[in-house]
């Protein structure tokens, strides 16, 4: 056969294949996708078609597998109907703003799970203090502890949480931990992390793990990201902060002195009942054992709170598991019913479109609109990404607070006006908003609030403010990867 015609005939056949990708993409990827995740990954075949396709057939779905979607629909379904049995908890829902009782409606038709008034919530902003606390409870513990964490690790930060379950276990209570298969199980000495909750005798299991060959598989960067804490279903924690120490334990993040500075929050009332209700379902689709008529209290047997002080709380649980995306949703809804102020504090800070649009135009109402980020990154391509939007931030009106280096500002929690809050495991980012499970407590009181503008100021006090004049002066390079990281930010 003549070199040549053998040359054009690969030449062509290589044509037509790329071609038949191309068409291919076009027909499958834009469906039930936002059009910017679209465009990535169409951009990313078109110019590196096998990487491409390998890539999208690896995390192209983000979607957990059918049977778990299924089994999150019919615990949503279970929980719909224990909220309705046992009434929502609720003083007067006429004193709440308008919008509010919307927002509330909204969630509990995503989520099923109510606003409830009556609770009582303390914030804890010192890394070892929040865990010493959750200690605290764990050696007060009665009948059972729940433990769910994104980041479990057993060091000299932890060992005493870890000597409680112990002692608590001892004592006869039940104590149940789930830690995320890939994020826990690739930190450092995490082998003797699992032999120690073994030999301590906690029960434990991981979220989502992938074990191929164990018919355990699904998109491996859909991750859980909660963190959860519930003691006798009475007091519970959650926020931002892993079970681990401040540098999670990382050669690359001691060499840089990196410390993770973060926010929890302390639960008593009635919406302790949903944060329980939300590890009983993550143990339940992890383990297959339902856990809800030994080691739950229903919301009618929880105490509450009658004091002007008594804040209105509900639990938002969002990720793949679910229809749409419930923390987006929640989000945008606040940030559009503002009034007076909207601050913002994330670690990772890639909005989508529509955040961007909510959070410039609060600018033009003319409102408040500060965001705390951390000076620097531990993860390159998204610290580059987050930076490709200050620009349109800052020129809308937003003010740019930069927390000091060695720290990273790891809390994730935003207020709006005086009285309405937001605090939990969710970043302001794609991969919060559409891969991760995330838990997000929205609380509706005045006295929260305040002490949420403390931490704020605690912030805004030990950083800088960032001006469009300055940042207008980055150099070249550096605003040139920023625009590279947001268009990979995009595929999912």
């Amino acid at each position: 056969m003549d070199s040549t015609f053998l040359a054009n005939l690969i030449w062509l056949i290589s044509l037509v294949a790329h071609v038949a990708v191309i068409v291919m993409a076009l027909i499958y990827i834009p469906r039930d996708r936002k059009p910017t995740a679209a465009m990535a990954w169409l951009l990313l075949i078109i110019l590196f078609p096998f990487f491409g396709i390998v890539f999208y057939l690896l995390i192209g779905n983000f979607a957990l597998p059918k049977k778990r979607r299924n089994e999150q629909a019919r615990i949503d379904t279970l929980i719909k109907g224990r909220a309705s049995a046992a009434g929502t908890m609720v003083a007067d829902q006429n004193d709440w703003p308008r919008w509010f009782q919307r927002i509330a409606q909204q969630n509990e038709a995503l989520t099923a799970l109510p606003a409830m008034a009556g609770n009582e919530a303390a914030l804890y902003g010192e890394y070892q203090a929040s865990i010493d606390a959750m200690t605290v409870e764990i050696d007060h513990a009665q009948k059972w502890v729940h433990v769910e964490f994104f980041i479990v690790g057993w060091d000299d930060t932890t060992r005493e949480f870890f000597s409680a379950m112990e002692r608590a276990v001892q004592r006869g209570v039940s104590v149940k931990l789930l830690a995320d298969h890939i994020s826990s199980g690739r930190v450092a000495h995490s082998k003797e992390t699992f032999a120690e909750l073994d030999r301590i005798g906690v029960r434990w299991s991981w979220m989502l793990p992938v074990m191929p060959f164990k018919g355990k598989y699904q998109r491996p960067d859909l991750r859980n990201h909660r963190k959860i804490v519930v003691v006798d279903g009475l007091v519970a924690f959650m926020g931002s902060q892993n079970l681990i120490s401040r540098d999670y334990d990382s050669e690359k993040n001691i060499k840089r002195g990196l410390k993770w500075q973060e926010l929890v929050t302390r639960l008593t009332g009635p919406v302790v009942a949903s944060v329980n209700a939300v590890f009983l379902s993550d143990w339940l689709i992890e383990t297959d054992e339902d856990l809800v008529g030994t080691e739950h209290v229903p919301v009618s047997d929880l105490p509450v709170d009658t004091s002007p002080n008594a804040l209105v709380c509900q639990v938002v649980p969002s990720g793949p598991g679910y229809t749409t995306e419930n923390n987006l949703r929640l989000f945008l809804s606040l940030i559009y019913g503002a009034t007076e102020k909207v601050i913002l504090t994330s670690p990772y800070f890639v909005p989508d479109e529509a955040m961007v649009y909510a959070i410039t135009t609060a600018c033009q109402r003319g409102l408040e609109v500060p965001l705390f980020v951390s000076e620097i990154g531990d993860q390159g391509l998204v610290y580059h990404a987050q930076r490709s939007y200050y620009d349109v931030l800052l020129e809308a009106g937003v003010k740019i607070f930069l927390y000091p280096a060695p720290f990273i500002l790891h809390s994730k929690h935003f207020s709006i006006d005086d009285d309405i809050a937001v605090i939990g495991s969710s970043n302001m980012d794609i991969r919060s908003f559409s891969l991760n499970m995330e838990i997000s407590l929205l609380v509706l009181g005045e006295s929260f609030v305040a002490a949420m503008r403390e931490v704020e100021q605690g912030y805004r006090d030990a950083g800088r403010q960032l001006t469009l004049e300055e940042w207008r002066n980055e150099p070249a390079k550096a605003t040139f990867l920023d625009g590279i990281a947001r268009l990979t930010s995009a595929v999912n």
